[in-house]
Parts: structure tokens; C-alpha cells; sequence
């Protein structure tokens, strides 16, 4: 399969069409994270709700991605490339037109089936291109610029929902999606492995079964309780179907997650890093927008900007990086990245309630820093190291298993986030509630609001005590945000020593 030079121009097409594609799947999912507050309001979500948003995509992303990276490699990369991004504008478009809750959940779905197509292809179409000796610095530009996008979404988020324009987070990918396609079209030359197996429908359906189970179960603990049958069918289906679907991976002549490639320590380490690292800053990226919005008093641009020192860490330092990592080895990095990455999540869940956004130096930013920090020691060496642990020939299915790996840690993430959010929300706030003169009524028309975390309001009949109630609702939900936080660190600080057990200095890469 002929490949070219990164500095040529076939090359230069490559590279722009792969970034801008996946930025607009990774823009979605940063910049969807600052416009939520907007979004609770005007479509009357409530706390559940916003975690079935982010999930509908997600669940698709977990379960299709590894299809979407075989499906490259088996009917060319550009194809199914070019039909990802095609699915994922027709997604974009309807998610921007939804009246309801439901739509856009709908909505997500779709979008979630173009972007497995989409994003996998991205990285694979880049390995399979680009000759071998630039590869690593191609995967470094691309791993760096997608990252930009990604946490330039919040800003790009931000400024849209204070401008009551929050749906064009969705109509901004028509677009970019239309340039992109004509760019690989008459730009991009096709690519593709000579691969007569079959698909893994039977595992792809199982999975994302498992997975919907078990967030439909995770989030209705807070709501129903724990001892209720739809919880306990819903968690116990959800392991079936994940059991299920790893006896489905090792019996298939076809798998979609070939476990084969888990007996390489170095693949089988990085992915695990993955899902625990990825798993951490989810959340605590994702409880951090809402904290700034809906508790500390900040605009919604205002909480996209927030993330500036990390878009500019990433940018100035992530090729620098990627270099000393080629030479030195990635060990180092993956180690110290997510135990700065931690920390800087410890000093966040420290942070309680401000004056607002011009406390931001002596109050968040530290942590941001450091976040910014530590996922910039991480980013290119983490995506080089799994690129480079398996043969070319399985460079769809690699990228293809990395980002399964994840948006599973992301819907995880969320299930069980989403549920032990409401159920710290719900513990502080009743006891809180234990320190005043409420009664006992009035109690239960104040816990009632508990489901929809930072945005609940206080009840119109109460309003002669709307301080009281209002400052109930904050604390409770800063007291919720802290635990997340320092759960979100014990998860980085688990990645860290994920590396020091499973990847060693020479790890000989998955052979041909």
C-alpha cells in the first residue's frame, strides 16, 4: 500500500481533513459540557436527563467504534470515512432542531453511529497514509490539534449558550462536515486492507445492550432506590450482556475486539490507563462546567475560558513532548501525566463556594493548570505508545479499540457519576435541611428539586425562604462536586500505577 510524506501535499490533506473531522466529534462532546446549563433550562431537563444526553452518543460510540475501524479497513478507510461524517452532519442537524428531551436523546444516537464511523477512521487513515518514519510526528500534529479543538469546545460552547444559541453547538458541524467531505474527495486517495472477514454484529449488539443496562440501572438508583427490581434486573442484564459479549470476542473468528491483542502488556496497559484516566477527567471536567455556572455565579463563556490554560499547554508543549517521549520512551510520561492530572483534581475538589469569576486565579486555576499539565505529559505518548504496539495490519482495529476504550470510561463515567452526584447532592442536602427550622412538608417539596443537581430551584411556595433553600441547593452541590473530584483523582492516580505495573521500557509491538 503506497504511503506519502507528511510534508507533501497529499500528505497536508490528509492530515487537515482527519483533524477537522474529528474535532467536530470531540468539539461536541467539550462544548456540549459547557452549554448543558443552557440546555437544562430550555428543554426542562432534569439531572438523569443530562447524563442520558451525553450517554445516547456515547453508548453508540462504545459499541460501534470497533465496527467502524474494521469496517475501514475492509471496505476502504476513506469510504467509510466519508459515510461517518455524513451520518454524523444528518445527526448534528437534527440534534440542533430537537423540541424535547427525548428528540435529542434520539438525535445523539444517530450522531453517536456517524461518529463511530468518523472518528476511528481519523487516526487509521493517518497510520495506513503516512510513510512510517513520519508517523509518529503525524499522530503527535493530529493528537494535538484534536485536543485544541476539544478543549477549545467549552470557549466555542460558552459564548454560544450566553448568546441564547446554544443549538448551533450541533449546526457548527454542518459546515466543517461538507468541507471536510469535499476535501477527501478530490483530495484524499483511498486506502484500504486486503480483509475478506466478516463483521462482529453479534458482539457490537451485546455491547451496546450491556452498557444501556447498566446506565439505565446506575441512574435509576437515585430516583427509585437501590432495592428495586428495575435496578437489580437492569444491573444484573447489563453484566450478563458485557459477559456475554467478552465470550462472543473470544469465540468470533471475526471478533470486533480481537482479546488476542490483550496479551501484548503494552496494548493491554495503555488501554487500561485509558479507561481509568479518561474515566476521571469526564467527570471532573464535566461537574467542574456545571459548578462554575450553576453555583459559582459564572457566564457560560466565562466557564469555556476556564479551560484556556489547558488548550494552550496543549498546543505549546504536546509536539515538544511527543519528541522526548520518541527518544526517551513513554514510560515517564505516562506515569508522571496522570499523577499530575490527579493532583490537580485533589486541589480542584478544595475549591468551594467564590465571588465569582474574578477569584478565578486563586481558586480554580491552579487545578485547571495542572490538569492542563498533567494531560499534556499524556495525550501523544499514550496515543503513540498504542498505535505502535500492534502491526499496521491491525492499525483500524488498534484506534479503533483505544477509542472504544474511551467512550466506554466516558459512559461508565456518567452511569455512575451521574448516580452518585444525586445521591451526594441528596445526602448533604438532607442534612443540611436537619439545621433548620423547616418542617417537615416543606422538606419534601425542597428534596423534591434534588434530581436536577445545580439547576434546582426553589420552590415558588417557598420563596419568603428562597436564601436559606438557595444557599441548601449550593452547598449541597459543591459538597457533591468535592467528592467527585477526589474520586476522579484516585481514578488518575490508579492510571498511573497502571503503568508502572503493565508497561515496561521495551515491550515488543503485537507481531504481523
Amino acid at each position: 500500500m503506497k504511503t506519502v510524506a507528511l510534508n507533501s501535499a497529499a500528505g497536508r490533506w490528509v492530515m487537515i481533513a482527519t483533524i477537522v473531522a474529528s474535532a467536530m466529534g470531540y468539539i461536541d462532546m467539550t462544548g456540549l459540557n459547557v452549554v448543558l446549563p443552557a440546555l437544562q433550562k430550555g428543554l426542562n431537563a432534569t439531572g438523569p436527563d443530562l447524563f442520558w444526553i451525553l450517554n445516547g452518543y456515547l453508548l453508540m460510540m462504545a459499541s460501534l467504534i470497533l465496527i467502524g475501524g474494521a469496517l475501514g479497513d475492509k471496505l476502504g478507510r476513506k469510504k467509510v470515512f466519508m459515510v461517518g461524517i455524513t451520518v454524523f452532519i444528518a445527526g448534528s442537524a437534527l440534534c440542533g432542531f430537537a423540541g424535547s428531551i427525548t428528540a435529542l436523546v434520539l438525535f445523539r444516537i444517530i450522531q453517536g453511529i456517524g461518529g463511530a464511523m468518523m472518528i476511528p477512521g481519523s487516526l487509521s487513515l493517518i497510520s495506513s497514509s503516512i510513510d512510517e518514519k513520519q508517523r509518529g510526528k503525524a499522530i503527535g500534529i493530529w493528537s494535538a490539534s484534536s485536543t485544541i479543538f476539544t478543549m477549545g469546545g467549552p470557549m466555542l460552547g460558552g459564548a454560544l449558550a450566553d448568546a441564547g444559541l446554544w443549538r448551533y453547538i450541533f449546526f457548527i458541524n454542518v459546515p466543517l462536515g461538507i468541507a471536510t467531505l469535499i476535501i477527501l474527495h478530490f483530495k484524499v486517495n483511498e486506502n484500504r486492507e486486503d480483509d475478506r472477514k466478516g463483521l462482529d454484529l453479534w458482539g457490537a449488539g451485546t455491547l451496546a445492550s450491556g452498557l444501556t443496562l447498566l446506565t439505565f440501572g446506575f441512574l435509576r438508583i437515585p430516583i427509585a432506590g437501590f432495592h428495586q427490581l428495575t435496578v437489580y434486573l437492569s444491573l444484573a442484564g447489563g453484566i450478563i450482556f458485557l459477559i456475554l459479549y467478552l465470550v462472543i470476542e473470544k469465540r468470533s473468528s471475526h471478533p470486533m475486539m480481537p482479546l488476542s491483542l490483550f496479551s501484548n502488556p503494552l496494548f493491554s496497559g495503555t488501554n487500561t490507563l485509558t479507561f481509568f484516566l479518561y474515566a476521571g477527567l469526564s467527570a471532573s471536567t464535566l461537574f467542574l462546567s456545571l459548578n462554575l455556572v450553576q453555583v459559582q455565579g459564572y457566564s457560560q463563556f466565562q466557564s469555556g475560558l476556564t479551560f484556556l490554560p489547558f488548550t494552550i499547554l496543549m498546543a505549546a508543549a504536546s509536539g515538544f513532548v511527543g519528541g522526548l517521549s520518541d527518544k526517551y520512551g513513554s514510560r515517564f510520561f505516562l506515569i508522571a501525566g496522570p499523577l499530575i492530572t490527579g493532583i490537580g483534581q485533589l486541589l480542584l475538589s478544595l475549591v468551594t463556594k467564590t465571588d465569582g469569576a474574578h477569584q478565578y486565579f486563586v481558586t480554580f486555576f491552579p487545578g485547571i493548570l495542572l490538569l492542563g499539565l498533567g494531560m499534556t505529559l499524556t495525550v501523544t505518548p499514550l496515543t503513540s505508545t498504542v498505535m505502535g504496539s500492534v502491526s499496521k495490519h491491525f492499525s483500524g482495529i488498534a484506534s479503533g479499540v483505544n477509542n472504544a476504550m474511551t467512550s466506554i470510561s466516558r459512559v461508565v463515567a456518567n452511569a455512575v457519576f451521574g448516580a452518585l452526584a444525586i445521591v451526594f447532592f441528596s445526602a448533604a442536602l438532607q442534612h443540611g435541611m436537619d439545621n433548620t427550622t423547616l418542617n417537615p412538608t416543606k422538606k419534601n417539596i425542597v428534596f423534591a428539586q434534588a434530581s436536577n443537581l445545580g439547576n434546582a430551584a426553589v420552590p415558588p411556595e417557598l420563596a419568603a425562604q428562597q436564601s436559606t433553600i438557595k444557599q441548601l441547593y449550593q452547598e449541597s452541590f459543591i459538597t457533591a462536586y468535592a467528592k467527585i473530584q477526589r474520586i476522579s483523582a484516585g481514578l488518575s492516580f490508579f492510571a498511573a500505577l497502571m503503568t508502572i505495573v503493565f508497561i515496561r521500557k521495551k515491550v515488543p509491538a503485537t507481531p504481523s
